[in-house]
């Protein structure tokens, strides 16, 4: 009675059939953990930026460009040498043994700065590569139509894991110092390795997945610059491209805003406020995510369900720029932020089951990271430029982000048309 009442109350919710019930809150299982693991460390790396000038933080910043673009070769290739069933795992694995290591140079060398820029770098090609690796996971385990069902619940696991990261950050920072938490995110990012596994043996008993033993003992594709061959040669990856790239212009703006904001702050305090930012965004992003998504991509398309946070955040700065208050920079952030875990992410992945395998793992990477880290160091520099040469403040700067999210919101709508317009083909008799 129990159980069948449960699960009413997930398919009235979130409209999850019984056979996905595990499925599901496995993957749920899964991107709670990772983003718990990132968010308990990116205050303390947040907390860093603000010992820097806007110049050396855009250095920094092209630096984690030119080291995403080495790493996504590097995993490129190891996608076409790696047997499927390890791939992901390993990923995992690997990232953990690094922030191990990172723990106790940061404890070895506490007052070197080269060494505190390591760590952002790393961190920023971890927080991209490790959420792109999961979504092409998401992306091959499920199909098209459960997916406009199924993500908007899953992605709210990543919303609960950046609640839980940051409070842990909160909490713990000033007994633990921010070195220590480190070591903890470290730790919990072993637990998606055997998640991964276990979810790899249910997608072809639960979901009926009948190529999944076939697919996990094969490599995928073959060639260490693979996925920019694929990105660059297929339309829709060019619009998720060009999407992502214009995303990543509004969240460098919103992010060296408060960066500047807190240079007089101290760094432990610095970690708390990026961290109750965080705690705040999640929040609203988990309620949303259950009630919301599935509601959403599954009566308006994704022709309304993915513009609609781009034309939000468009109307939201051109009103900052008639009232450039700074602290509306933070409850800017909030919103942005929410929307984007809980209604434009899950949407954007959704883009993703229109492709081949190849384009998810390969292609996925190169457009989450090396465009995302591409774009970070255009608007960086374009902001600094703006602040730094042209001498703009928060007011023009808002203007400026404004025009920005409109394209953002227009090229939203091209590809949300692109995906409803997919469906209909493939339910037409």
């Amino acid at each position: 009675m129990n159980s069948g009442l449960i699960l009413r109350l997930l398919n009235k919710a979130t409209k999850i059939e019984a056979n996905e019930i595990k499925a599901v809150l496995v993957s749920f299982s899964f991107i709670f953990t990772i983003l718990a693991s990132y968010y308990i460390i990116r205050p303390v790396r947040d907390a860093m930026s603000s010992d820097w000038t806007d110049v050396e933080l855009s250095a920094i910043w092209t630096v984690t460009f030119l080291m995403s673009f080495l790493v996504v070769s590097i995993y490129g290739f190891v996608c076409s040498k790696v047997k499927f069933k390890y791939l992901v795992p390993g990923v995992y694995a690997f990232f953990a043994g690094s922030f191990y290591l990172l723990y106790f140079l940061v404890n070895a060398y506490q007052e070197h700065n080269l060494i505190n820029q390591i760590f952002y770098v790393w961190v920023s090609v971890f927080s991209l590569l490790n959420i792109s690796v999961f979504w092409s996971f998401m992306a091959d385990t499920y199909k098209q139509q459960q997916a406009k069902r199924l993500f908007g619940f899953i992605a709210s696991g990543s919303s609960l894991g950046a609640i839980f990261g940051p409070a842990v950050s909160f909490f713990l920072v000033n007994k633990m110092g921010s070195d220590g938490l480190i070591l903890i995110s470290a730790t919990m990012l072993l637990v998606p390795v055997f998640i991964a596994l276990y979810l790899q043996k249910i997608k072809e008993t639960d979901l009926n997945n009948s190529n999944a033993s076939e697919y996990n003992e094969q490599a995928i594709g073959s060639g260490i610059l693979a996925g920019f061959k694929e990105f660059a040669l297929k339309p829709i990856l060019l619009g998720i491209g060009l999407f992502i790239f214009i995303y990543s212009g509004i969240s460098t703006f919103v992010y060296f805003e408060i960066k500047n904001i807190l240079i007089d702050v101290d760094p432990d305090s610095r970690t708390q406020i990026w961290a109750g930012i965080d705690l705040a965004v999640n929040v609203l992003a988990v309620l949303t995510g259950w009630f919301g998504t599935s509601r959403l991509a599954t009566r308006f398309g994704l022709k309304v369900t993915l513009p609609l946070v781009p034309i939000i955040i468009a109307a939201l700065l051109f009103l900052l720029a008639l009232s450039p208050i700074l602290w509306a920079v933070v409850g800017l952030q909030v919103i942005r932020r929410a929307g984007e875990y809980s209604i434009t992410k899950p949407a954007r992945e959704m883009l993703f089951t229109l492709v081949d395998r190849e384009s998810r793992f390969k292609a996925k990477s190169v457009i989450d990271v090396v465009i995302y880290r591409g774009g970070d160091i255009f608007w960086a520099w374009l902001f600094t430029g703006l602040t730094q040469v042209m001498g703009l403040g928060l007011g023009g700067i808002a203007i400026v982000g404004g025009f920005i999210a409109s394209v953002w919101s227009y090229v939203a709508l091209r590809l949300g048309k692109t995906f409803d317009e997919s469906q209909i083909v493939d339910e037409s008799p």
